[in-house]
């Protein structure tokens, strides 16, 4: 694990003691299990659905020079290069 320094108000700090003595745990394993649940799985969600969009739009586009797929790279060139 990584140390780290980070400042809390009065209130949050007051509300990290509440939830961290209600578990019976440490503060910094309520502050671990937030970061958890608010950062770490909406990220692993963004990226799933980013995952599933992308899915999504394979197939649904058709290529008017019917080499598309394996000429992709000198489309790609020629298109750059203008």
């Amino acid at each position: 694990m990584v140390r780290m320094q980070v400042q809390f108000s009065e209130e949050e700090v007051t509300a990290l003691r509440r939830a961290a003595a209600d578990r019976q745990v440490s503060i910094s394993a309520v502050v671990r299990e937030a970061v958890e649940r608010c950062v770490v799985q909406r990220e692993a969600r963004a990226h799933a659905a980013a995952v599933q969009c992308a899915k999504a739009a394979v197939g649904r586009f058709k290529s008017k020079t019917g080499d598309a797929s394996a000429r992709h790279d000198d489309y790609f060139v020629e298109a750059v290069e203008g």
